[in-house]
């Protein structure tokens, strides 16, 4: 039976970051059930980077992790995962509320929001249909490279040690002599600490070590790519529906990815696009775009997790030595994994919080913050 400081269930974008982070100073196992590291979540995003998204509650950690992503340390990556984009999120003449609101929400943020008319937003918006008359531009998105950032981390990870058994399903958890036992692919383990970065099945990961689920909830979220007649421009910005119903950006070739920011609740598992979804996707997107869609040439869907605040879960658990919660992450962990891994990092082991971190409240996604309702 193999010993290690901490052990790591799931290597996607989270069990990866943290393994990298930690990997230096204590001996770390990252398990992942799947062939390949990213299969459900990580491998399945729509690939963006924009401090809004998730909310002002998620945004500090957005934040936080722009300059490791745009200037990474030359050891973990010869070039950054971020390309400008920039965003432009719009509501309908009668819908003006939710753009005050908008700005409103993120008012003490500092970050860059300019309201924009119609004619402002359909200069970089080619073909946006004149009814959508309230916009507000975020210049700084970006394009996120998520394999590459993925896969820097599980380098980082193995450089430093960390040993990564994929095919290897977790089937038990059990806690002997403040040690924590982990069978997988007929094999157990031993570790002092066990890091539930599970992701959609991080509350059943939970329940298999004895913790008290917090209630995160996987989600299906479908996407589709579609060529359109004109094409797009390669230079549009990402659109966004200012009442959650949509968001679309160009694809190279002249295409779209477009999603209907749809939020099904599923059990843990491979999921498949959903062909309603699919045909709502392209309604709306027609509803935004006076442009005619010729066919669809790929769609997926993937999961995305949240607790029930849909804040992080980023801490040891209240009730379970040992136990440390890294999950529900919801859509954002790839745009915020720079910041949550430090904080994870500092908190697991007890070490005071990067600089780069000032800014943010750990306490708001701390575990024990369910504890009173378990």
């Amino acid at each position: 039976m193999k010993h290690f400081d901490v052990a790591i269930i799931g290597a996607g974008i989270a069990g990866a970051s943290i393994a990298s982070e930690i990997g230096e100073d204590r001996s770390v196992l990252l398990l992942e059930a799947e062939d390949h590291p990213g299969y459900h979540s990580t491998g399945r995003s729509a690939a963006f980077w924009t401090e809004s998204y998730g909310g002002p509650l998620v945004q500090p950690l957005t934040s936080a992790s722009r300059l490791f992503l745009e200037n990474p340390p030359p050891e973990f990556s010869e070039s950054g995962f971020l390309r400008p984009r920039g965003a432009v999120n719009i509501s309908r003449d009668d819908e003006q509320h939710l753009a005050d609101q908008f700005l409103s929400d993120f008012a003490e943020s500092g970050l860059s929001m300019d309201r924009w008319s119609w004619e402002q937003a359909a200069a970089l918006v080619p073909n946006l249909k004149p009814i959508w008359t309230h916009a507000i531009h975020e210049p700084d998105c970006r394009d996120i490279d998520v394999a590459a950032l993925h896969a820097a981390y599980l380098r980082d990870a193995k450089r430093k040690n960390v040993e990564l058994i994929c095919r290897a399903p977790v089937s038990e958890i059990r806690k002997d002599g403040g040690m924590w036992e982990l069978s997988a692919r007929n094999e157990s383990y031993r570790a002092t600490v066990l890091v539930n970065a599970a992701g959609a099945w991080a509350d059943g990961i939970a329940r298999m070590a004895g913790v008290k689920p917090v209630g995160i909830q996987p989600l299906i979220r479908n996407m589709v790519q579609i060529e359109t007649d004109p094409p797009s421009s390669p230079d549009m910005p990402l659109v966004v529906g200012l009442d959650g119903s949509f968001y679309f950006k160009p694809e190279a070739g002249g295409g779209y990815w477009l999603s209907p920011h749809d939020e099904i609740p599923a059990e843990p598992g491979d999921v498949a696009p959903d062909e309603l979804s699919v045909a709502i996707a392209i309604d709306r997107f027609e509803k935004v775009m006076d442009v005619a869609v010729r066919r669809v040439t790929r769609k997926w869907a993937g999961l995305r997790s949240f607790a029930p605040d849909r804040l992080p879960v980023i801490g040891f658990d209240a009730g379970k030595d040992g136990f440390f919660w890294f999950a529900g992450q919801g859509g954002f962990g790839i745009q915020t994994a720079p910041a949550a891994a430090k904080l994870a990092r500092s908190i697991l082991l007890g070490q005071a919080a990067d600089a780069s971190l000032h800014l943010i409240n750990a306490r708001l996604y701390e575990a024990s913050r369910f504890a009173q309702d378990r």
